[in-house]
């Protein structure tokens, strides 16, 4: 007796080809749909682009803290509550006010924490953190 008839071994052999077919109208179908149609078939005198001026850079307001706690608003000595009568100043007559703190590596961070509080309390809401760059550092 046979195990498996002619027909039924022959059939295991070919190749169905079925699924590429419709992978290959899927990819058809999606590459019509994502080309765009060529628009450029009227004449048209486009207007010209104006050059817009730059606005200029703002004006940074810097706060200097020292190894030994000394802090600086621009140059100014200070303390921490004339730091903050300066910058509630600085807002009112700016709203746009940006303050870049820079602080002493061997500062402590509760000096650097104190002129971040400051700045939280005198609404100033863009600061930054002054820092240098690794390989620049000897």
């Amino acid at each position: 007796m046979k195990k498996c008839s002619h027909s039924a071994h022959h059939t295991l052999t070919e190749l169905n080809i079925t699924p590429l077919l419709d992978l290959a109208f899927v990819l058809l179908v999606i590459f019509i749909i994502t080309t765009t149609p060529l628009a450029n078939d009227l004449d048209l005198k486009l207007p010209a682009a104006s050059k817009h001026q730059k606005d200029p850079p703002h004006d940074a307001t810097y706060i200097t803290v020292q190894e030994d706690g000394k802090v600086f608003l621009n140059k100014a000595a200070l303390d921490i509550a004339g730091l903050y009568e300066q910058l509630v100043g600085l807002r009112i007559g700016d709203t746009n006010l940006s303050v870049i703190v820079r602080g002493d590596a061997k500062a402590k961070y509760r000096q650097i924490r104190a002129v971040m509080d400051v700045c939280q309390q005198a609404n100033v809401v863009k600061l930054d953190l002054a820092t240098e760059a690794a390989d620049k550092k000897k």
